[in-house]
């Protein structure tokens, strides 16, 4: 799913393109992507896009006489800028978004589709340490997913989560009722300096470019953990390790964040019970065992 920095990409590249220009027509290619009836859909032809603003992970387009189109990413939603009255593509297109200067298609390639408005979640960057400490303590939870829940912090999902967490040096299993207030001030400037650093760093690759096919992705080359399972932490050296859940999987590193101790993975660590290394060391001592 696109996060804060990813959506960041996409907001400044639709101001050139549609701020200031008048909806000339909206294409719906599945019904299920319309979720309120109240004004019509119809009511946006003709009206202006003031500004582009982004809620959480959404994209809200703020049209005269305050007239509002937000657009949820879902799982694997993209936006694409293509030439004036262009096709929503095949089977992933959703909806076709025509302007005078050319047309936004929204797609989704994933069968699953999950969207909100606004949960209600802090804004990480406009938040105070104060702010992001309550938004933590409101609830007991690991660390991951307090991070990820936009009921307590809005816009950060699976990768950046990762990534903040092993600037942080901390464990992304550690409940937020254990955090001591040191602990909450280094995920709090974690969390700003990885976001900045991200959004800085996509603003550079982009520019002016509209991204494109594969350029919005939860996989980035420059990325300390995630997606990076068994490769070199690029602080300590150590193999970046994993836990597997549904469809997600945790990136870290052991040595970095949980002082060597290895985090269960469910499924492997249930079929393996007393036999599943604890540590790095035990790790490799299985693997160098498995060769003999």
């Amino acid at each position: 799913m696109p996060e804060l920095p990813d959506v960041t990409v996409y907001l400044d590249a639709l101001r050139p393109r549609v701020v200031g220009q008048p909806i000339e027509a909206i294409r719906l290619t599945s019904p299920f992507l319309l979720r309120s009836v109240d004004p019509p859909i119809a009511a946006l032809i003709g009206r202006r896009v003031e500004d582009v603003r982004r809620l959480g992970k959404r994209i809200v387009l703020w049209c005269s006489d305050d007239l509002y189109v937000v657009l949820h990413l879902m799982i694997a939603g993209r936006l694409r800028w293509e030439r004036c009255g262009a096709k929503p593509p095949g089977k992933i297109g959703l909806a076709a978004f025509d302007f005078p200067t050319g047309t936004l298609l929204l797609t989704e390639a994933s069968p699953k589709k999950r969207a909100a408005h606004d949960p209600g979640g802090l804004e990480p960057l406009d938040a105070s340490v104060g702010a992001f400490r309550a938004a933590l303590r409101r609830e007991n939870h690991t660390l991951k997913r307090a991070l990820t829940d936009p009921h307590l912090i809005s816009g950060i999902g699976n990768a950046y989560s990762d990534e903040i967490l092993h600037a942080a040096r901390l464990s992304p299993v550690q409940l937020t009722s254990k955090l001591v207030d040191a602990e909450v001030v280094r995920l709090y400037q974690a969390t700003q300096a990885t976001l900045r650093r991200w959004i800085d760093t996509l603003h550079a690759e982009f520019g002016e470019r509209f991204p494109g096919a594969g350029d919005i992705t939860a996989f980035r080359e420059g990325f300390a953990v995630h997606g990076r399972f068994g490769q070199p932490c690029p602080v300590c050296g150590g193999p970046v390790q994993r836990i597997r859940y549904a469809d997600n999987e945790t990136n870290y590193c052991p040595t970095c964040q949980t002082g060597g101790r290895l985090l269960a993975d469910r499924s492997l660590s249930r079929l393996l019970k007393d036999d599943w290394p604890k540590t790095l060391e035990e790790m490799e001592m299985v693997r160098q065992t498995r060769r003999l």
